[in-house]
């Protein structure tokens, strides 16, 4: 006898391959029988045609925090995410140094709000996440930044050959404890400091572990492509896999350009280095909007920044920089005030700014737009969120139909419940979005090579062995999709929307979504590398 009995299902087992009809039967957490099931269940679900895949596993995600906070998830487990990988772009809850973690609780202030960052290992944190209970499935990186702040806070220069052996020893220490890799964000302090040799060094604790290097390369708009040689020199050096995370190009000059970086990565796979990308299925990024100062505004921590964003010679410098300077990732001089919406301001003063592009806040409060982005950021304490329309949606769709390309939302778990700003619209629509518009509107890729890229793909990638296909034997996180009616419903006005046509999903065997709606169970478990 099954626990659950899949009738009639339209599968597509996320191998890649066509669909096929058949029964799928759940017990103890696990898929026990595909094909036809004559024996049936304590529960029997008539899906009556409609799909049946693997849950997505969201290879970029940002709930580190969140789910301390919000263990619910809703937005994620509603578009059928039933594993979210975080601790990506250089930032993860651990390792914590105590005479640092003051720096990194400032740093981290936007994602971790009432929280009283007790943990110091990844282990402390994994029993922190257990015991608050999990509606997903969760698998940790361990950020380069968060390494670099523990052993050098946010010092801008080279580490001492000491500090350089410290960081190497804590990363190992949480490959121990079942991290999955290392994760840079290289357009971020501290991480903005760190040089090539230095990410090769760190990095080759990861070859013993079968690790990932996982990388916000250091620039997505003009220096792209020297961003993407650097991750595949890295990778090559190493001899450790590579994932391009959101692959894309950013500002309109650089638009075309992800045709090169393509090339790029189909030359390092002929080379033999294994290089891959996720991306998110929008033409609008999303990031703090401190990542529109000059790099060296940063040095020294967040403390530093607010005193330097009250300086009125340092305002004046940051200013210059951004106006000529074309050596990092500038997002006013690529995209224009107009391209730039305020998305949360946090709490306290200029709440009624949020949805709103820094162009329209310049007038309507009558303010020069730099004076209007500095005191935004200082009164905030930096804690301001933006969403940035800079992309070009030809590119968003040639990189979506490589070969290499899986998919992440780059989004964390929020509650709808009590929405706060106007965050990117891909924390709820991500899955939806691609298999509506992408699948069964445009025709880019087809059905199965979509799901494919949001099942086994990423756990190969990962090295997650028994999740990702419907597979006898395989951990039972699936979806049941309307392929006919899945569609995203946030938008950047009203992003904290539900989307439509997800039926049932099912975590480790357990029904978390029924007939579109959240059953209230938390059976999610966390996933460690090699355990």
């Amino acid at each position: 006898m099954f626990d659950i009995v899949l009738e009639n299902a339209r599968i597509v087992d996320g191998t890649g391959n066509p669909w096929f009809f058949g029964d799928i039967g759940i017990k103890e957490g696990t898929v026990k029988q595909l094909g036809d099931i004559e024996t049936g269940g304590s529960r029997t679900l008539d899906i009556d045609g409609l799909v049946a895949c693997p849950g997505f596993i969201d290879m970029h995600s940002h709930s580190d925090m969140n789910i301390l906070t919000n263990p619910r998830a809703k937005n994620k487990i509603m578009q059928g995410i039933t594993t979210e990988v975080t601790g990506n772009c250089g930032i993860s809850p651990a390792p914590v140094n105590e005479d640092k973690v003051d720096q990194l609780k400032s740093y981290m202030s936007h994602l971790s709000k009432g929280l009283d960052w007790s943990w110091r290992t990844l282990e402390d944190y994994f029993s922190r996440v257990a015991a608050n209970g999990l509606l997903l499935n969760i698998a940790l990186l361990v950020g380069e930044g968060t390494l670099r702040i523990a052993v050098m806070g946010f010092d801008e220069r080279k580490p001492t050959g000491e500090e350089l052996d410290e960081m190497r020893s804590l990363l190992e220490r949480e490959m121990e404890q079942g991290a999955f890799g290392l994760s840079t964000g290289l357009i971020y302090p501290p991480g903005l400091f760190t040089e090539t040799d230095e990410l090769i060094d760190v990095a080759r604790v990861l070859q013993e572990y079968d690790g990932l290097y996982s990388t916000h390369v250091r620039g997505e708009s003009s220096t792209l492509i020297g961003a993407v040689e650097e991750a595949i020199k890295i990778g090559k050096e190493v001899d450790v896999k590579v994932e391009i995370s959101h692959h894309k190009a950013c500002g309109k000059s650089n638009w075309g350009k992800v045709k090169e970086t393509l090339k790029l990565i189909d030359k390092a796979r002929t080379d033999g280095v294994d290089v891959t990308g996720d991306q998110y299925p929008y033409t609008a990024s999303s990031t703090t909007l401190g990542a529109c100062l000059p790099p060296w505004a940063h040095e020294g921590g967040t403390e530093k920044l607010i005193n330097r964003l009250a300086d009125p010679k340092e305002r004046n410098r940051m200013r210059k920089d951004i106006e000529e300077r074309t050596d990092w990732d500038n997002p006013i001089r690529e995209n224009g005030w107009e391209n730039i919406l305020v998305a949360s301001v946090g709490s306290g003063e200029n709440k009624d700014l949020e949805g709103m592009n820094l162009q329209e806040i310049s007038k309507m409060r009558d303010r020069d737009p730099f004076d209007l982005l500095f005191d935004l950021l200082r009164q905030a304490k930096v804690n301001v969120s933006a969403v940035l329309f800079e992309m070009n949606e030809e590119d968003v769709r040639r990189v979506m139909k490589h070969p290499t390309t899986m998919f992440g939302s780059d989004g964390s778990s929020l509650s709808p419940s009590s929405p706060e700003g106007k965050p990117h619209p891909r924390n709820y629509g991500t899955y939806p979005r691609i298999l509506g518009k992408y699948v069964r509107e445009n025709e880019i890729i087809t059905l199965e090579k979509a799901i494919r890229k949001m099942t086994s793909f990423p756990a190969q990638k990962l090295g997650i062995k028994d999740r990702g296909l419907l597979r006898e034997g395989y951990r039972a996180d699936v979806v049941v999709f309307d392929p006919d009616q899945i569609m995203d419903k946030a938008t950047y006005e009203d992003p904290h929307r539900f989307p439509e046509g997800i039926n049932y999903v099912f975590v480790n065997g357990k029904l978390v979504v029924e007939d579109g709606d959240y059953t209230g169970k938390t059976p999610g478990k966390v996933l460690k590398k090699n355990h």
